[in-house]
């Protein structure tokens, strides 16, 4: 069994699709797509940078899911592959999810793409810059991360955001109880804490406005049928009802991504194969979780060319 699965923010970088799209015109059209739909050049701010504009949520969510989507539909078009005859079930990580629902036919390229633009700047606005920030706790698993949290929080917001591999985990909160919880890692037995370069804090109960604003989006825009089953951050199993799509996404925004977990889940379920698409982020990830998975990341011709004749 195959799984192709979608990285989700932080894995934007300036120059991201140019190559594809200089030697693919499918991929240029993934591009003119979503510039269309959000009614701004975003593949040049993709492409071009500056690096600052690329950064903000607004648009790395839709760049991340656009460069997705244009190996996808390379993949599909060029090389010859159905992602129903290859593909037995979808994952995204956080935003990644909706680049999941959209390969999966859920979603329409443009309906994903504002989606995601609404959906980093509703997250923005969520919480006031400087008053939210974010984590990653390296050498921690779920349980030491979870203590460390609970012992940082001291009445403020400090919950386990990520539960990335048994080696990562990302907490989010208030700024103040973030950081204290970076001073007190080795407490914990943890190796090391570090402050991520992020605008606001993801996957917490400060990002309720946020929640509310995606549950107004997703009725306007609900998801349609799937072609695959997707296996949910918040549940880490596997979903195929679009009304329960919608409300597992709402429930996303302030949720932990239990990206291990899902990884796992569908280990046991027989996917003995995972495709990234867009990235080289979720990989190194699954091989951390369970060394006996086969990986295969893709991101530039040469990956699609190669991932065609291994599964065409």
């Amino acid at each position: 069994m195959r799984a192709f699965v979608f990285p989700g923010q932080g894995s934007q970088k300036v120059g991201m699709g140019v190559e594809l799209a200089g030697a693919s015109p499918v991929a240029r059209e993934v591009f003119q797509e979503v510039d269309d739909a959000l009614g701004q050049k975003l593949s040049a701010i993709m492409a071009e940078g500056p690096e600052d504009q690329l950064l903000l949520t607004e648009n790395a969510q839709p760049a991340i899911m656009a460069n997705a989507i244009a190996v996808l539909r390379v993949l599909q078009k060029e090389g010859g592959i159905t992602l129903t005859e290859v593909a037995d079930c979808v994952a995204g990580h956080s935003l990644g999810e909706y680049t999941a629902l959209c390969a999966a036919g859920s979603f329409t390229l443009a309906d994903t793409a504002r989606l995601l633009k609404l959906r980093g700047q509703a997250m923005q606005a969520a919480v006031p810059v400087g008053v939210g920030a974010m984590c990653a706790l390296l050498g921690a698993d779920l349980e030491k991360a979870q203590a460390l949290a609970d012992a940082a929080a001291e009445g403020q917001v400090c919950q386990v955001a990520n539960d990335n591999d048994p080696t990562q985990v990302v907490l989010s909160g208030h700024r103040e109880a973030i950081e204290r919880a970076v001073a007190m890692v080795k407490d914990h037995g943890i190796k090391r804490g570090v402050l991520l370069p992020v605008s606001a804090p993801f996957h917490c109960d400060l990002m309720r406005p946020a929640a509310d604003a995606m549950e107004r989006a997703l009725d306007q825009t609900p998801p349609g049928a799937l072609h695959l089953p997707i296996y949910a951050n918040v549940t880490a199993s596997a979903v195929a009802d679009p009304a329960e799509v919608s409300r597992l996404l709402v429930e996303q925004v302030c949720g932990r991504v239990r990206w291990r977990e899902s990884v796992l889940a569908m280990r046991a379920a027989g996917v003995e194969h995972f495709v990234e698409l867009g990235g080289k982020v979720l990989g190194p990830m699954i091989g951390r979780i369970d060394a006996d998975a086969t990986v295969t990341s893709v991101a530039t011709m040469a990956d699609i060319e190669a991932l065609a004749k291994e599964i065409g």
